[in-house]
């Protein structure tokens, strides 16, 4: 039980975390993922190396400390960090881990004149209230997802039945289960869990649904990354036919119900949640303007489908901004957006829901600018692709 004298205790650490919670993190990692070799597929090692990991993980504790005695205002934290476990398949037993090598990533980095063995136990109690919440959550989650209709607990089979080129850098994977049964219904936003063996090494992935649900199969489609090992192996070893593992979908950046004008904004790969939401939306009826920016035609994926959309749906407006165009291509803005662009699209009353999705310097730009055009930051919502950072 963790006590308000422990609560204390691990709020006066905060300033400490504010200047070094990424070293921290960053030989927490060290020590856990070189000495137990069994939570190594639960991380992307990409990650990893370019130091998102370590950033995401350091915040998620600093905001953690500061809202030790207030856990109501960690906001959607809680609720992020349950679905990106569940879609990954976190257990359990994965948590003392976790929390051993964090206590000694503490003790090793902040010195022992700093953490005491009474900060320690303070840190040692908080680690385990919040260990036994997400716990609880995420077994929630895996029970409601087992007894859903066409659900699963755990990894699943699931055959490839077609591979699309979407574009030079995109394709997407039709997935029907091997066995011939259901497959539960997933809320547009959400993302499956992927588990494959790439070169003998396990690997997890999680890959944004990019088509609404049908009760048959799932659509996933994956950007080749420079240098992405599951990326890479999917798009150049993966044929039709293959057998895949599949995690049931999860995610908590999903298209709420609303009769609100719906403003989907997406860069990059960061288009392919969009698409369920845009569907579910138009089959509302809603009022949707959709926006995507590309660097170029080549890598505009899905553009076919959504001039379609626009042509059958009056109720869309479309917007395409790319980095680099040709007059052929016919796009409404070349360069990159802007807050005068993002203004000129935006719906005139700026009473509007906005998902968005892409790059990190893109939702830098669209969070501020979505701020100073007067859309209400509560009908703001993104998603990172990976570790969610802190997004100023």
């Amino acid at each position: 039980m963790l006590t308000e004298r422990q609560k204390e205790i691990v709020k006066s650490t905060v300033p400490l975390l504010e200047t070094g919670g990424e070293a921290l993190t960053t030989h927490f990692y060290k020590i856990m993922l070189s000495e137990y070799a069994e939570v190594r597929p639960l991380f992307n090692q990409a990650h990893q190396q370019s130091g998102a990991q370590p950033r995401a993980l350091a915040n998620s504790v600093l905001m953690y400390a500061k809202h030790i005695d207030k856990l109501e205002n960690l906001g959607d934290l809680p609720a992020q960090i349950v679905n990106k476990h569940v879609a990954l398949q976190v257990q359990a037993e994965h948590y003392p881990i976790v929390g051993t090598c964090l206590l000694r990533a503490i003790r090793e980095v902040l010195g022992a004149e700093i953490a005491t063995d009474e900060v320690i136990a303070a840190w040692g109690a908080a680690y385990q209230q919040l260990a036994d919440i997400l716990i609880a959550a995420e077994r929630s989650v895996y029970d409601r997802t087992a007894e859903a209709e066409g659900g699963w607990r755990g990894e699943r089979a699931f055959k490839v039945e077609k591979k699309v080129q979407e574009s030079a850098e995109i394709t997407s994977f039709y997935l029907a289960p091997a066995d011939g049964g259901a497959v539960m219904a997933h809320l547009p936003g959400q993302y499956i869990g992927l588990r494959v063996v790439v070169d003998g090494v396990e690997q997890r992935r999680n890959y944004s649904l990019s088509a609404p649900a049908n009760g048959k199969r799932l659509r996933i489609s994956v950007k080749r990354e420079a240098g992405g090992k599951v990326s890479n192996f999917l798009h150049d070893q993966v044929q039709v036919g293959d057998t895949l593992q599949l995690f049931p979908p999860a995610g908590h950046f999903t298209l709420q119900e609303s009769s609100k004008p719906l403003v989907l904004i997406s860069g990059g790969v960061g288009i392919t949640p969009t698409l369920p939401m845009l569907a579910t939306a138009l089959a509302a009826q809603r009022p949707v303007t959709f926006i995507h920016c590309a660097r170029d035609r080549s890598v505009h994926a899905f553009r076919e489908r959504i001039d379609q959309l626009a042509a059958e749906h009056p109720q869309l407006t479309r917007y395409y901004c790319y980095d680099r165009a040709v007059p052929e291509d016919a796009v409404d803005a070349e360069g990159y957006i802007t807050e005068q662009r993002l203004g000129e699209w935006l719906p005139a009353s700026r009473d509007a829901d906005v998902y968005f999705l892409g790059p990190r310097p893109f939702m830098h730009v669209l969070k501020r600018s979505l701020h100073s055009l007067g859309v209400p930051d509560k009908q703001v919502r993104y998603e990172f692709f990976g570790p969610a950072e802190a997004l100023a």
